[in-house]
């Protein structure tokens, strides 16, 4: 296949989907530019924070992207690029950037609160609290993960002299970054810069960051001392009021990522047209794949140890619901909801800019999910050798393999680099956006129908205080992300579609009791329902097998590790259930009061 070809038919139907879905979407649930956000109505200073529509995407992009619209597709591209791309297309345009749309539209009509408020006004209280359980530590493994992730990206081993070197240029340049963007904050609070100007000023500011970063990078702090450092920097961050830092960072960093993007895009146009963006991988593989190793000739690769050698960066059996689950940013992923309903609604300026934002961004990132297809094509024979570590060197390999084949060999090192510092900001954006959300979440969770956060009292006003729920969150996220996270992460992919399936369903729900159509929701919902659950019956039967046949001592966490998520699978399952049941008696409902009305 083509890469260049790939890339455009993938572009314009992304911007089509926008310009004709979107709008229909926009029609159909009817916006209104008069009304006014949350943003103005409960302005604090602190949340509930104005900002143009360009700034609140840079926000709303940076923190849903995070890692996974370059892990997803390139783990699941040993299905081969055509299942790939389908999902991203026709999953971006009809599912993901709908239940964006949706989630940021139904938080801005409850007054910036999240998801969790939306299904208890529109289903139930108990719909509400087990919503808010799931959701809440959904967040806090996130937040777990992120901060491992972030203090092996920075920290330094001793092992590898290159990487450790390279960890600590990237930490210099989002320390420098961090506080540029803070600088930036206090500058230009209240100020009225014109768009073009903003643009120019973010795009110097950050040639500067790289810059300084790249030529001073004095820290060698080994992994466990930045996981302590990143939690000072969450509980603060995430407290700290939006203007001073979410607003600015994540604006800037959202030009180092449209960068990597029009970079990539360009290198592999410029391909094209030198007649060098053919990639290897194959159409289609087959219904089920596995993981192994294997040369050019598709021999299975043995180590000297006498071992196959595992290809650690693809994904491992049925295409469903294994391609669905792998593949969540890019298609559609439940931590956007929470992103939307979460910090982005509270900063939307005019209701109007929510397709932008909701819809838009999210085809951004599907745009991304494309380009990181492209990228392991242009690097097949070594990633099914098993070469690279993660997918993340797989992205930044093959896109500097395409780069170098349009620029030169002089553009190998640089682009490398480049794609891994963004690649690495992904991940700093979401660490302190998933903690902030997860304090929303914990503080809302407390908090009965007809009263609000200011509200309640007693022991629930003491929970809902906003230092309290952030340091239990920070507490929770830093602890799991030391004693390991990585026993239950596996179950994130099914947990991740389950609550998307979960947004989709209180989004519907609240449409409904507006006499709004929301049919549209019904096949997303549906697919991404028996995708989560099947996911977890497989998940289920695999370790009651583990247990019938003793083999549970050789899994990571042994008998505990496995029954915990043995544990966990089951508790998911049936909230699924439960929830899907409470969420369609109130759907029927709805429609069975329109139908009388009529």
């Amino acid at each position: 296949m083509n890469a260049m070809v790939l890339l455009l038919v993938a572009s314009v139907a992304l911007v089509l989907g926008y310009a004709l879905y979107g709008k229909w979407l926009a029609k159909q649930w009817g916006l209104d530019p008069s009304r006014t956000t949350p943003a103005y109505e409960m302005a604090d200073g602190v949340d509930y924070v104005a900002a143009p529509s360009y700034v609140v995407l840079g926000h709303h992009f940076s923190s849903i992207a995070g890692a996974g619209p370059i892990n997803g597709p390139i783990q699941a591209a040993v299905f081969g690029w055509l299942p790939v791309a389908l999902w991203v297309i026709i999953g971006g345009i009809f599912f993901g950037a709908m239940h964006d749309f949706g989630a940021l539209f139904a938080s801005v009509r409850h007054k910036g609160q999240t998801l969790a408020i939306v299904v208890r006004d529109n289903i139930d209280g108990t719909a509400k609290t087990l919503f808010a359980i799931f959701a809440y530590s959904t967040l806090v493994l996130i937040s777990a993960a992120f901060a491992s992730i972030v203090s092996g990206t920075f920290g330094v081993t001793g092992v590898d002299p290159v990487a450790d070197e390279r960890n600590m240029t990237t930490a210099s340049i989002s320390i420098v970054y961090i506080v540029v963007a803070i600088v930036w904050g206090f500058i230009f609070r209240g100020r009225k810069i014109p768009g073009a100007s903003n643009i120019a000023l973010a795009i110097v500011a950050l040639i500067v960051c790289v810059t300084v970063g790249m030529g001073f990078h004095p820290l060698a702090l080994a992994p466990q001392t930045w996981i302590w450092i990143l939690a000072g920097y969450i509980l603060v961050a995430s407290l700290a009021p939006v203007w001073i830092l979410l607003q600015p960072r994540d604006y800037l960093s959202s030009y180092l990522l449209y960068g990597m993007i029009i970079l990539s895009f360009i290198g592999i146009v410029g391909a094209g047209i030198l007649g060098r963006a053919d990639m290897d991988i194959p159409l289609f593989s087959g219904w089920a794949v596995d993981n192994a190793a294997v040369d050019a000739s598709g021999a299975p690769i043995v180590g000297p140890d006498g071992a196959a050698v595992v290809n650690s960066s693809a994904s491992v059996g049925p295409l469903f619901p294994v391609l669905f689950v792998t593949i969540a940013c890019g298609a559609i992923s439940g931590f956007h909801s929470l992103v939307a309903s979460g910090t982005t609604s509270k900063q939307i300026d005019n209701e109007s800019h929510a397709r932008i934002i909701g819809y838009g961004g999210m085809l951004i990132e599907s745009l991304l999910a494309i380009i990181s297809l492209c990228a392991v094509g242009f690097a097949w024979a070594s990633y099914r050798a098993g070469d690279f570590a993660t997918p993340t060197q797989v992205f930044a390999s093959g896109l500097s393999n395409v780069l170098t084949s349009v620029f030169g060999e002089e553009a190998r090192s640089i682009s490398y680099q480049l794609l891994i510092l963004a690649a690495s900001a992904f991940c700093l954006t979401s660490l302190d956006t998933s903690t902030r959300l997860a304090r929303y979440m914990f503080q809302e969770m407390w908090v009965p129908k007809g009263e609000t956060i200011d509200t309640v009292s007693g022991w629930r006003a003491v929970l809902a205080n906003r230092y309290v729920a952030t340091l239990v969150t920070v507490a929770f996220a830093i602890g799991l992300g030391m004693t390991g996270y990585s026993v239950i992460w596996p179950l994130f992919g099914a947990a991740n579609q389950l609550l998307a399936a979960l947004a989709l369903l209180a989004v519907a729900a609240w449409l409904g009791n507006c006499g709004r159509n929301n049919k549209m929701f019904v096949p997303p919902m549906v697919f991404m329902l028996l995708v989560a659950l099947t996911s977890l019956a497989m998940t289920i039967w695999q370790k009651v097998g583990l247990f019938a046949n003793g083999s549970f001592l050789d899994q990571p966490g042994g008998a505990i590790g496995v029954a915990v998520q043995l544990a966990i699978s089951l508790m998911l399952f049936v909230l699924a259930i439960v929830l899907a049941v409470r969420g369609v008696r109130t759907m029927r409902s709805s429609g069975a009061r329109k139908d009388k009305a009529a």
